[in-house]
């Protein structure tokens, strides 16, 4: 597989392209500011809550970066589609705030109960929400069948729009996959993954693109579905940009307890680069979130290349990172992911930065291939945990894209920029 070049923007093509549509929007200089006029979107969510994916996402839309009623991103919400209502729903209520029009199916919300698609783009959020879980401990959102009825909808009426899809794909390979190939296929701007990947990095490293690493070490924590995809995300953010990446993995095993302590212990994961990207990120008591969460696990995984991937699962930290050892470099260098919750999930209003240029532009702000490779990391991973830790073949990963070197720290461009408001 591999990306649509047309598809992909550099970060000059990015401030090409911005400059071309609007001035800067800076904040603090509004009377300087030109008007930025909002690209309408629609969106579809699994469930509305306060804290939700639905809320730190949408919220912004509707409330500004803070979610406070200050400035928001050059976005306006056109319809909202919501499945599931529990008692702590605020979807309608936030509806009836600012007037937007809720409907009772996916295709009425795209075409905002028309006969034609008046949306500029597609928001799906199928996170959170009461869905059953697999034999393989994945939590089964419904994001193929969001996907389906979204482009069945622009099949309908002969209009394709930008869509984005939160976190990772599927989350079963075959659905993953599916989604991929039906967006390729009907030529859609689609983009996927965690927020994690463009929050701010503490402290801030130094990758450059094309640099010769050496090795790599990433650190998760929480449930190996719902927190793995986004420190695999994470990682991949900084291991594509090694020299003449990225082609796909080759294999993908699991290890668990006494065997994650041996694969550092033996040497197979670098002692010096695990103790780096341990000591970014704090401390936990080490809370087991539920019964399908083990205590330490690794998803091991060699790249197509050579490279090998580690990434630990650990309870007894309490945040994402990544190190890295660059040929030449003493040190290894770590950064860890923030996921400040106030002021309102900041780390939201920078993915938010990446879904508004997409829609402004007509194209990923980066490739999707990153959070296809991801998702199909994952789900080999938890494949293998199933199979007693076996190593599993994987000639369906020989995924092949170009990275971009999109910004983490969104630029002040089109709408207002998260980065001076929420640092």
């Amino acid at each position: 597989m591999s990306g649509n070049c047309q598809q992909r923007l550099s970060r000059r093509d990015l401030l090409k392209v911005s400059a071309a549509a609007t001035v800067a929007a800076v904040p603090g200089c509004s009377s300087e500011r030109a008007a930025v006029k909002p690209k309408r979107v629609a969106v579809v969510a699994t469930v509305y809550f306060t804290g939700s994916h639905a809320d730190v996402v949408v919220g912004k839309i509707l409330e500004g970066w803070r979610q406070d009623g200050g400035p928001g991103p050059a976005l306006e919400l056109a319809s909202l589609y919501v499945e599931q209502f529990p008692e702590s729903d605020v979807s309608r209520s936030m509806a009836r705030k600012h007037g937007i029009p809720m409907f009772d199916s996916i295709e009425k919300t795209i075409t905002v109960g028309s006969n034609r698609i008046p949306v500029d783009g597609v928001i799906s959020i199928a996170e959170h929400g009461d869905y059953p879980y697999n034999a393989l401990g994945q939590h089964l959102y419904p994001r193929r069948r969001f996907f389906k009825e979204i482009t069945d909808t622009f099949e309908k009426y002969d209009t394709v729009v930008p869509v984005f899809n939160d976190k990772h794909l599927g989350p079963p390979w075959a659905d993953a996959t599916w989604m991929y190939q039906r967006a390729r296929q009907m030529k859609i701007p689609f983009m996927a993954g965690s927020s994690l990947p463009l929050s701010f990095r503490k402290p801030k490293i130094d990758v450059p693109m094309g640099c010769p690493l050496e090795s790599a070490v990433g650190i998760g924590y929480s449930g190996l579905d719902i927190y793995g995809a986004h420190a695999l995300d994470s990682y991949q953010a900084l291991v594509e940009r090694r020299q003449e990446a990225e082609t796909g993995v080759k294999w993908v095993q699991y290890l668990e307890g006494e065997d994650v302590r041996k694969a550092v212990d033996d040497g197979t994961v670098p002692g010096d680069v695990f103790e780096a990207a341990r000591a970014v990120v704090p401390k936990t008591v080490g809370f087991v979130p539920n019964e399908r969460t083990p205590r330490e696990a690794l998803f091991l995984f060699q790249y197509r290349d050579g490279f090998l991937g580690a990434q630990f699962m650990l309870q007894t930290v309490g945040r994402t990172s990544v190190a890295v050892k660059i040929k030449g470099q003493e040190k290894p260098l770590a950064t860890q992911f923030e996921e400040r919750i106030e002021p309102s999930h900041p780390h939201f209003a920078y993915l938010l930065k990446g879904i508004e240029r997409m829609m402004h532009t007509g194209r990923p702000s980066y490739p999707v291939e990153r959070t296809l490779l991801t998702s199909g990391i994952l789900d080999r991973a938890l494949l293998s945990r199933s199979l007693g830790g076996k190593r599993l073949e994987t000639p369906e990963l020989a995924i092949s894209y170009q990275p971009v070197d999109y910004p983490y720290a969104p630029l002040p461009e089109l709408g207002s920029a998260p980065t001076a408001k929420l640092q």
